[in-house]
């Protein structure tokens, strides 16, 4: 049997060390953020107007009576997140890889896709919004929707769905050439070479940033509201219009923090590990 491993004790001594340093760090950071956030709560709650603010903005008492509304009106922004994060995938796949594709065959699709990115991109949500929700019900055609749920998931989906197909193929460009040689090389078409070897590398490589704009998707289901939808926002906004007090849209506004946070927090986890496995490289 081999004699168990013993560290050095120089090894030791930077082990340590770097664990006094660490413990340092964290107890600077701690010490710091508790001195800002004091002094900037200090700075809030000593100022001349600060009853009439927590009246308006901060009541406990309007928070508990608008919770259970704007809950029940939330679960529908979750069910919007979820159905339009998916079908934005879909679509922004489907659009990068038509750009990618070199086949002249496919110059008018790729014309569609450009013209589609450039457009859906330059375009305010918030108009996209409205046109879909209120233009598409107008034109009167057989078999379009008139549910404002699937309008707004309509309206999301394009709008998103442009900004992924960008994200997307910035990926599958990033992927080296050598990828393709590669996958050519063992026998793969070009098809099979694109669906397992370039884009797992690709969207890999795009987490973090896809995962950035799924949150600004979470927030922008609030738009759908302009339209008539009962989410969250707009039943604050009832409430609010009815007791003439604006605690309810902070209560929506909390919702909307606790949904995000663990979406940010994998995405900065995501993020620091890409660069960790890049720096090893």
């Amino acid at each position: 049997m081999s004699a168990p491993y013993v560290p050095s004790a120089r090894q030791v001594d930077r082990e340590r060390f770097r664990r006094r340093r660490t413990r340092r760090r964290a107890t600077i950071a701690a010490v710091s953020t508790i001195v800002v956030l004091g002094v900037l709560v200090a700075v809030v709650v000593t100022s001349p107007g600060w009853d009439r603010v927590q009246a308006t903005f901060f009541s406990p008492s309007d928070a508990a009576a608008a919770f259970p509304d704007v809950a029940r009106s939330f679960w529908l922004n979750i069910r919007l997140f979820l159905v339009v994060e998916v079908l934005v995938l879909i679509l922004g796949l489907v659009v990068a890889v038509i750009r990618v594709i070199p086949s002249p065959a496919l110059a008018p699709l790729k014309l569609v896709a450009v013209v589609y990115a450039d457009v859906f991109r330059g375009t305010p949500t918030l108009l996209i919004v409205l046109l879909v929700g209120f233009g598409v019900p107008a034109l009167q055609l057989a078999g379009a929707p008139t549910s404002l749920f699937w309008l707004g998931t309509i309206a999301l989906t394009l709008s998103y769905g442009a900004y992924v197909a960008e994200v997307i193929r910035a990926g599958i460009q990033s992927v080296h050439a050598t990828q393709w040689a590669a996958g050519r090389a063992i026998g793969l078409s070009y098809g099979k070479t694109l669906r397992y070897v370039v884009l797992p590398q690709a969207i890999r490589r795009v987490g973090p940033p896809l995962l950035n704009d799924f949150v600004s998707l979470q927030k922008d289901t609030a738009l759908l509201s302009t339209i008539g939808l009962v989410e969250s926002l707009r039943a604050a906004q009832v409430i609010s219009g009815r007791d003439f007090v604006f605690t309810p849209y902070v209560v929506a506004a909390c919702f909307f923090i606790v949904a995000t946070i663990p979406l940010a927090r994998l995405t900065d986890h995501l993020t620091v590990r890409s660069l960790r496995r890049e720096n090893a490289l």
